[in-house]
């Protein structure tokens, strides 16, 4: 590396596959510290963490080097969608990620072969119509949760679904929980953000979700 940012440095803390606490007992700082990386990507550690991080690279496994690799690549935002075959308009499905406290939001759908999945609120993007509103209206219309969008987490193309999504990250506001779309989904909850791998396996989660539930959950300890 020549020289490290926040950025760069969760970037091999995702290669660890480590939380922000294991992360900074790695390196012998704060999980505060790991925290602010999160939130400041830009922002450039002390010389004498970076020298730290140079240490924890140099002892990556074959594997862990390959992860790392892997998230220093541009963001798949910059892919171009795909297109529907009849309208030539980009397919797009905006993902509501909406925090409350310690808990997200989440729905469990309704699958063509019978099964059923834990997902977030999701929609399609309407020509000329944006990913917040439609994150916002479709969490709404399938939860009866009203939130408002916080930030826009990145985007990519599903590795099981390969459409093109757009996450936003999104604050509860008011309204109860409750399954509003009886055809589509099965149930509603609020589940623990620090368990969001029981309900979608970590490997199709996109990376910067969980980023931003550790960073809040981190802020919410430190309170």
């Amino acid at each position: 590396m020549r020289e490290w940012t926040g950025r760069t440095a969760t970037a091999l803390q995702r290669a660890l596959r480590e939380s922000n606490e294991t992360f900074a007992a790695t390196l012998g700082l704060s999980p505060r510290a790991v925290a602010k990386w999160h939130a400041e990507p830009d922002s450039r550690p002390r010389h004498e963490t970076q020298q730290l991080l140079d240490r924890v690279l140099e002892r990556l496994s074959a594997a862990e080097r390959t992860r790392f690799t892997m998230e220093l690549e541009p963001q798949e935002s910059n892919k171009q969608p795909p297109t529907t075959p009849d309208s030539g308009h980009a397919l797009r499905v905006a993902i509501a990620v909406v925090v409350n406290d310690g808990n997200v939001l989440m729905v469990q759908r309704r699958e063509d072969n019978g099964s059923t999945s834990w997902q977030f609120p999701a929609g399609m993007i309407k020509p000329r119509a944006s990913a917040e509103t439609t994150a916002i209206r479709e969490t709404l219309s399938e939860t009866g949760v009203h939130c408002r969008v916080t930030r826009h987490l990145g985007s990519r193309l599903h590795p099981i679904t390969q459409v093109y999504c757009e996450y936003l990250l999104c604050e509860y506001l008011v309204g109860e929980a409750q399954n509003m779309d009886a055809v589509e989904n099965v149930s509603v909850i609020w589940a623990p953000s620090d368990r969001l791998t029981r309900f979608i396996p970590a490997e199709t989660v996109f990376p910067p979700i969980l980023d931003a539930l550790e960073v809040r959950n981190s802020e919410r300890t430190d309170t």
